[in-house]
């Protein structure tokens, strides 16, 4: 995919789901983003994190679809 295509509508904020749990191989079970990736979130480029959220959907990620943030 390129940064350029369209993500589906109404994603939340985060791919966080408040179940963090890491395995070995030091990815979050609850939203499929590497702790690298849950530490830096707060200070990636939209372009990063459009990656990580197209990632995390490619690999069956479902969003929280009743999700709502002020």
């Amino acid at each position: 995919m390129h940064d350029n295509d369209e993500l589906p509508e109404n994603l939340p904020p985060s791919p966080c789901v408040g179940i963090c749990s890491a395995g070995f191989d030091d990815t979050c079970r609850g939203c499929g983003r590497t702790l690298q990736e849950i530490s830096e979130w707060l200070f990636m480029s939209d372009a990063q994190r459009r990656a990580v959220w197209r990632r995390v959907l490619a690999q069956g990620w479902t969003p929280r679809r009743n999700a709502r943030r002020a």
